[in-house]
């Protein structure tokens, strides 16, 4: 927790160090004592406090003083700290002074000049006010703060990424919270741009990109060298099982990863089918935990760090990254995964990220309790999302545009959502168009059968109708399908024939793509499973096929 302040200021230097000395001596690192020798010096100070979360248990300002007054000082200061305990030293002519001051600003306490000795004239009284403070002011959140709006795209970006990457912050709504504005506007004047962060350290970061958040929030961007065993990109659950086993294995890697661990699954909200976890866990969590046992075992693992392009020479594989830095290595697995699929309808795509969101975005749920919400989607990603959705929401409805949810859920989502009393779903049904002048209030759906339009309320809508194979990185370089699902194994051989270009007198290793010593792991290669099992299993596998790769070059 941080340590509250106590402010004295005074425009006399010989009597400001007297009293920051007997301060310091008598609290002795409970309180932080800072010193102004005016009274803007001190608002100043108490601006930069604000912006930094730290709480001022006290101000102790001499009356007298040039330009400004106590009085005034005092008055301004408790606008910015408002429970700030509050006390005037005076001389005997500003008795009167002093006992105005008592109505117009709230004082607290007023001390005549001079107040030795302390243990007597000062410290019972500064002990009284400070043991009422301590009592009943609760002391503000000294962590990341996140200041910004419910419709602005790049604040739930922002939120997005800290709650994914699980870096804990404070979300502060400028439109409903009076001191968050001010904070916004001591830091920018006239338009906003949102969303403005602030560290416990005292920075300030105006819309920042991903990375830029990243390094400030204390994530690794960087590679630590040029040259690895093994490069990951992707670091979904097919990479992090890479991840793990290539750091096991005592290769040296490196995991790319340019939104947040656990991919696609990192966004379900409970993963029930997992062995292992009787009670399930969440995508978060799952993630989490397989990214700490990579880093424990030797893997690095790049945050907010993207992958923009893939070259060979010889038998080496670079990766460019998007800052220009290259990443040589002998073996390569691309765990990229899918990008979510985008919704096709009038509306939708100025309201993304202001009230439509793809996936399901935890950090947004709770901001729309009692309100009607619609999923749209019915694969077990949109399943686990209505049943936590559903925690805060009047209503859920799940418009699906199969004839019912047993084509692409698990049947336990189905007993689960069937017992939910305000899930509706809504089958052989797909968005029209959605309407709000601030975000989303209503949206029109089409019944499939009879062609028949409904509009209703609609206060948040999140999207899971599919993805596609994140494998632009590689396109051109190895073999896909129409898709663009990456081919693998015995996909690439044809009429007995190995791939076009193929070097090695062997077959490619089942997870082998047409280039030898380039991978292929997890939801972006074809014939998959979907399954966060089955991408753990193949992110292992990879690598003891990487490991005959390796022995044969």
């Amino acid at each position: 927790m941080t340590t509250p302040v106590i402010l004295t200021v005074d425009d006399e230097p010989q009597v400001l160090n007297a009293i920051e000395r007997d301060l310091r001596q008598h609290f002795r690192g409970a309180y932080r004592i800072v010193k102004a020798g005016s009274g803007a010096d001190a608002l100043d100070a108490l601006h930069k406090l604000k912006e930094r979360a730290t709480p001022v248990a006290l101000l102790l300002s001499d009356q007298r003083m040039p330009e400004m007054s106590g009085t005034e000082f005092l008055d301004q200061a408790r606008i910015i700290h408002p429970d700030a305990r509050k006390i005037l030293l005076t001389a005997y002519a500003d008795t009167a002074a002093a006992i105005a001051a008592i109505n117009k600003v709230g004082l607290d306490h007023y001390l005549m000049k001079p107040w030795d000795p302390p243990e007597q004239n000062l410290f019972p009284i500064l002990d009284e006010l400070l043991a009422d403070w301590t009592a009943n002011v609760r002391q503000p959140y000294d962590g990341i703060r996140i200041a910004g709006t419910l419709w602005s795209k790049t604040s739930h970006d922002a939120k997005d990424f800290l709650a994914r990457n699980r870096i804990p912050y404070q979300w502060l709504d400028i439109e409903k919270d009076s001191e968050a504005k001010a904070l916004v506007d001591a830091v920018e004047s006239g338009d906003h741009k949102l969303p403005v962060i602030f560290f416990p350290d005292g920075d300030v970061l105006v819309e920042p990109d991903m990375r830029t958040l990243a390094a400030k929030a204390g994530m690794h961007t960087q590679a630590t060298g040029d040259f690895y065993d093994v490069v990951i990109i992707g670091a979904g659950p097919a990479g992090l099982g890479a991840g793990v086993y290539a750091a096991a294995e005592g290769y040296t890697a490196a995991m790319i990863e340019h939104e947040a661990t656990g991919g696609q699954a990192g966004t379900s909200t409970r993963i029930e089918n997992y062995l292992g976890f009787p009670n399930g866990i969440s995508g978060t969590d799952l993630a989490a935990r397989a990214a700490a046992q990579a880093q424990r075992l030797g893997t690095e693992i790049l945050s907010a760090t993207e992958a923009v392009s893939v070259r060979t020479e010889g038998q080496y594989k670079i990766v460019t990254l998007k800052d220009g830095a290259d990443l040589w290595c002998r073996a390569l697995v691309i765990a990229s995964g899918m990008s979510l699929r985008e919704l096709e309808a009038p509306g939708v795509r100025e309201r993304t990220g202001a009230g439509i969101y793809y996936g399901a975005a935890l950090t947004e749920a709770s901001l729309y309790k009692g309100e009607p919400m619609f999923v749209v989607g019915g694969a077990n990603s949109a399943g686990q999302g209505a049943m936590f959705f559903s925690r805060f929401a009047s209503k859920v409805t799940m418009l699906v545009r199969s004839a019912d949810l047993s084509q692409g859920m698990s049947q336990y989502l189905i007993d689960q959502i069937g017992e939910t009393d305000n899930i509706e779903v809504i089958a052989s049904a797909d968005v029209v168009k959605v309407d709000g002048q601030n975000g989303i209030e209503s949206v029109t759906y089409r019944d499939l059968k009879t062609e028949q339009e409904t509009t209703a309320a609609c206060s948040a809508m999140f999207v899971f109708i599919g993805a596609v194979p994140h494998s632009g990185i590689v396109q051109g370089l190895v073999e896909t399908n129409n898709a663009g699902f990456i081919l693998t194994g015995t996909d690439l051989i044809r009429d007995g024939k190995r791939p076009a270009g193929w070097t090695e007198p062997r077959d490619p290793f089942p997870l082998e793509t047409s280039v030898p010593g380039i991978f292929a792991a997890g939801d972006v290669r074809n014939g998959v499973v979907r399954r966060v099992a089955s991408a753990v299993g193949e992110g292992s596998v990879t690598i003891s096929q990487v490991h005959e790769y390796l022995q044969t070059v």
